[in-house]
C-alpha cells in the first residue's frame, strides 16, 4: 500500500514538473511557426509591366480576356536616328547644315505607364506613355539660331567637339501585341506593331569646345508641334529590335518640307 501510495505521488510530481515545460514547449513552437509564417510572405514588384507567369498561367486556364496595366518602366529603346529627306538619305542643298555624324546620332525612348487588354495569351492591345529623345550630332561648326521665323545657323569660329541639336517628346503609341506560347523557361517571341503620336517638350542646342566651354540653348525650333508615325518591334524574352518612321515632316518650315526622321535599334522590355 505504502508502495502504491508513493509511485502515484511520484507520477503525480512528475507530471507537475512536466506540464508547465511541456506547455512552454508549445508556446514557444506556436511562436516559431508565426516567426515562420511572417518569413514566407513574398512580393513581387514588375519593373517592365508585364504579366507573372502565376497570372498568365491562370489566364490560359480561363481562357478569358482581362483588363491589365498600370505604372511601369518598359520598351526601353535605344538606337540610332537617320534624317530621309523627301526619300533620300543624302540631304538636298536647303537641309546640308543639318549634315550629321551618323554613328554618334541616335533616339532613346522609354515607357512609363501602360493600360490595355489581353484577348487571350497570345494577343493584347494597350496604349502606353512615355518620352522619346531624338539626338542629332552636327558636323559642321554651326549654330542653329533661336527665335527666329525659320531655321536658319550662322557659322562659328569655334572647334566643337560636340554639337548636338535634339528634341524631346511625350509620346503615346497604340501597340497590337502578338506573343507565341511559352518556349524555354516562360520565354516567347514578340510581335508588335501600332501609330504613335507624341507632343513636343522643347528643342535643345548642347555645344562643348574649348574656347566657350559647356553651352546650352532651349527652343522649339520649329520641331513639329505634334509628330506622328509607326512602331515595329520583333524580339524573344526581353530583348528584341525596333524600327520608327514618322510620317509628318520633322520641321514647320517650308524650306525643311519632306524631311522626315527614321531611327532603329535595341528595344529592352517587350511586354
Amino acid at each position: 500500500m505504502k508502495h502504491l501510495i508513493f509511485t502515484t505521488l511520484l507520477v503525480s510530481g512528475l507530471a507537475g514538473v512536466m506540464a508547465p515545460s511541456a506547455f512552454a514547449q508549445q508556446d514557444t513552437t506556436a511562436k516559431d511557426t508565426v516567426i515562420k509564417k511572417k518569413k514566407n510572405i513574398k512580393f513581387s514588384v514588375t519593373l517592365n509591366g508585364g504579366e507573372s507567369k502565376k497570372t498568365d498561367s491562370a489566364v490560359n486556364a480561363a481562357k478569358k480576356g482581362r483588363f491589365v496595366g498600370g505604372i511601369t518602366f518598359t520598351r526601353v529603346d535605344l538606337g540610332f536616328s537617320r534624317l530621309v529627306d523627301n526619300g533620300d538619305f543624302n540631304l538636298s542643298p536647303n537641309n546640308e547644315f543639318l549634315d550629321y555624324k551618323g554613328g554618334k546620332t541616335s533616339t532613346f525612348s522609354f515607357d512609363v505607364l501602360q493600360f490595355g487588354y489581353r484577348f487571350n495569351s497570345n494577343f493584347k492591345i494597350y496604349v502606353a506613355g512615355g518620352f522619346d529623345w531624338t539626338l542629332i550630332r552636327l558636323r559642321d561648326n554651326i549654330t542653329i539660331q533661336k527665335n527666329q521665323p525659320t531655321l536658319t545657323y550662322v557659322n562659328e569660329n569655334v572647334a566643337f567637339s560636340k554639337n548636338r541639336f535634339s528634341s524631346s517628346y511625350v509620346h503615346i503609341p497604340l501597340n497590337f501585341e502578338f506573343r507565341t506560347s511559352e518556349i524555354k523557361k516562360g520565354n516567347r517571341f514578340y510581335f508588335i506593331l501600332g501609330p504613335e503620336v507624341s507632343f513636343l517638350l522643347n528643342g535643345k542646342v548642347k555645344q562643348i569646345s574649348e574656347e566657350r566651354g559647356k553651352e546650352k540653348q532651349y527652343d522649339s525650333y520649329h520641331f513639329q508641334s505634334v509628330r506622328y508615325g509607326g512602331t515595329l518591334r520583333f524580339g524573344y524574352g526581353g530583348l528584341g529590335l525596333f524600327t520608327k518612321y514618322y510620317f509628318n515632316d520633322m520641321f514647320t518650315t517650308p524650306a525643311q518640307a519632306g524631311l522626315k526622321n527614321m531611327s532603329f535599334g535595341v528595344t529592352f522590355g517587350l511586354n
